[in-house]
Order: structure tokens, then C-alpha cells, then sequence
């Protein structure tokens, strides 16, 4: 299984348009070689280089999408995945762009596969998606793209 971006290469950067300092609308994705016994998927993006003096975990969660139909194949720029949206560190119930504090950050397009439906609600945080998610997972992948602001964003 792959996620695959035209607008970035795998440890690419990040065009400025899917940012903060752009548009802040997601990035084309593309999802290849879902197994046929995949139930439904999860997307999750997020960023695992924040400072320790921001969030002491380190993370932060961008975008959170479960219970995307196996069927979808991709995702268009600035689009309303087919699924159920979970809640990001922003309060974001949608995608939210790198926008990093300090110097370049990567940031993680996860892609799961899944032997069930998640019989979870609408707003829920990737915690919870995660710990539903334990013991289904058939196959995952993922993208990496990277971003540091240009200087007069700092």
C-alpha cells in the first residue's frame, strides 16, 4: 500500500501553499494497493518535532480522518474526505497546515488499513482513533513531507 503526493516527493517539501503561510488547504493524496480486505481506512497527519516547551509529547496532530470508505483512491487539493473527521491538537475538526514554530519540521501522511469500521464519534482525537485502531490494522504506509517558514514568517 502506498500515499502518494504529486504536489511532494516522499521527504520532499512541502509546497508554501498547503501551509500556513499559503492557502493552509491539504495537499493532493492518492492511496495505491489497499488490500482487498480492508473494511475501511485512516488518515492521520502529524508533525513529531515540536518543542518540548510547546507540547511535551512532541506531537502535533494536523489532520485526523477515519472510516474513509476502501473504494476512495485519493484525496483532491483543498477536498472533504469521505469519512468521519477527529479533533486535532488545534481543535481543528479539519486539515490544518505545517505552520512550525522553529526551523523545519516534518510532517507524516499516515495511511491505515483496517479489518473493521471505527464505531467511534465525530471530534474524536487520534488517541482514541489509535486505540481503536489496535489489533485491525491489515497494512499502513506513509508520506513525509518537510517545512520551515520562510524568514518574514517568523
Amino acid at each position: 500500500m502506498k500515499i502518494l503526493s504529486s504536489a511532494f516527493d516522499h521527504n520532499g517539501l512541502i509546497p508554501s501553499r498547503y501551509t500556513c503561510d499559503g492557502l493552509d488547504c491539504n495537499p493532493p493524496l492518492e492511496f495505491k494497493g489497499v488490500p482487498l480486505a480492508t473494511c475501511s481506512l485512516v488518515l492521520i497527519m502529524d508533525d513529531p518535532d515540536v518543542p518540548e516547551s510547546i507540547k511535551s509529547d512532541r506531537v502535533w496532530d494536523h489532520w485526523i480522518v477515519f472510516n474513509i470508505p476502501p473504494t476512495i483512491t485519493s484525496i483532491s487539493e483543498n477536498g472533504k474526505p469521505i469519512g468521519i473527521l477527529g479533533t486535532g491538537t488545534s481543535g481543528n475538526q479539519q486539515y490544518h497546515g505545517p505552520c512550525p514554530p522553529d526551523g523545519e519540521h516534518r510532517y507524516f501522511f499516515k495511511l491505515y488499513a483496517l479489518d473493521i469500521k471505527l464505531d467511534l464519534s465525530a471530534g474524536v482525537g487520534k488517541e482514541k482513533v489509535e486505540q481503536a485502531m489496535m489489533g485491525h490494522v491489515i497494512d499502513s504506509t506513509e508520506l513525509i513531507g518537510r517545512y520551515s517558514r520562510p524568514c518574514n514568517a517568523c
